[in-house]
């Protein structure tokens, strides 16, 4: 028997390195695609995925306050029902102070934004633009013909606005009664989507819910604690400097703390316009110093001492995270990718340590450890 290769074998060989990375190569692809497919697919039932979203992350903040009312005797259903209104009452009671503080301080504001509008007028005039009446005259004209020639750009924009808030408003309530559902059956709902697994993938499906499960938890209850504080301290400033609308400010920082970097960043900004705007730039520098002295205590103390290592997401990954909500779904997309990564992340690092993980049941701490043999659901 001869060992000699076969003349023009070698010539054909394909190296290893580039079947490794062939086999790798189309199985990213596939994956991508399939990615690429549901954000589509999620894309264009947003009307619905977004409040049902909204829902689950409701339900992980409140799940506690219901499972509390259960154990001290309260049917499930009434204990449910009461926490969605207790959480509907604290909202339109935020908005509620929003209006005060708008309809009691709007006057001052507005009278200080004429004011610095004068100001910077004398500045465009004896500054270094040294600007003549007659050339501000044509710039004032400009942006009058502007605001004025566009009429039918408006009337589009409020007809489009008017169709966003029928959106929002339809929305609002598809999250509400999903909200009481997960609340009521989560674990109904869940066991339901359990089912549709193969059977033989049902244990893990069932422990990575629960891993997902306790990371959205923890994310969402640390969440609201750092936005509590970054909203009182950054309210606190602004008292203490007489800035106009400083409940109004303590809430916009609370609802944009939800959006981590961005949402603080943004919030704060606010602040400072405000204070700008009312009392000039030193005030300005001093709420600014505030923001930022608020947002470093949250940076390097509340957020590891609260996230702890169950919602353990490098700073770059939420970054990352965000900017890719951003692209997908806008300020929607920047709210929900955070805890997204987060759930993925605990179920990979789940799944890669092989343990069952130390959380509470799934929408509820009577948790079921689904077998082969789920029980029936009527989800």
């Amino acid at each position: 028997m001869s060992n000699e290769t076969p003349r023009g074998a070698g010539r054909y060989e394909v190296p290893i390195g580039i079947e490794i990375a062939a086999a790798w190569a189309w199985r990213i692809v596939i994956i991508g695609a399939a990615c690429y497919v549901l954000a589509l697919t999620l894309g264009h039932f947003s009307e619905v995925t977004i409040p049902v979203a909204v829902a689950l992350l409701l339900a992980a903040l409140t799940i506690g306050s219901v499972e509390w009312l259960v154990r001290h005797g309260v049917p499930r259903v009434l204990a449910s029902l009461g926490v969605v209104l207790a959480l509907l009452a604290s909202l339109v009671g935020l908005l509620g102070l929003v209006g005060q503080q708008l309809s009691t301080q709007f006057n001052d504001l507005r009278e200080s934004v004429v004011e610095g509008i004068d100001k910077l007028q004398d500045w465009a005039r004896t500054g270094p633009l040294n600007l003549s009446d007659r050339q501000l005259d044509v710039w004032v004209e400009r942006i009058q013909d502007a605001i004025s020639g566009g009429d039918q750009e408006v009337v589009n924009q409020a007809t489009e606005v008017g169709s966003q808030i029928g959106h929002f408003v339809a929305g609002f309530f598809i999250a509400l009664f999903a909200l009481f559902f997960f609340l009521y059956e989560g674990e109904r709902i869940w066991s339901w989507v359990v089912q549709l697994f193969p059977r033989a993938s049902r244990e893990k499906v069932t422990s990575s819910g629960r891993a997902a499960w306790g990371s959205l938890t923890a994310f969402v209850r640390a969440t609201v604690l750092v936005a509590l504080v970054d909203a009182i301290g950054i309210a606190a400033v602004a008292l203490i400097l007489q800035v106009p609308l400083a409940a109004a400010i303590g809430v916009l920082v609370f609802l944009g703390a939800f959006v981590p970097i961005v949402g603080a960043l943004v919030s704060g900004m606010v602040a400072v316009l405000v204070a700008l705007v009312a009392h000039g730039p030193v005030t300005a520098l001093l709420m600014l110093a505030g923001v930022v002295a608020i947002q470093q205590l949250e940076s390097h103390v509340l957020q590891p001492f609260l996230m702890g290592a169950i919602v353990a997401l490098h700073p770059l990954a939420i970054l990352l995270a965000i900017t890719a909500g951003l692209v997908v779904a806008g300020v929607v997309g920047a709210l929900l990718s955070v805890p997204f990564a987060a759930c993925l992340n605990s179920v990979v690092r789940h799944l890669a340590q092989g343990e069952p993980p130390d959380t509470d049941g799934l929408l509820g701490e009577e948790s079921r450890d689904f077998g082969d043999d789920p029980p029936p659901s009527t989800a």
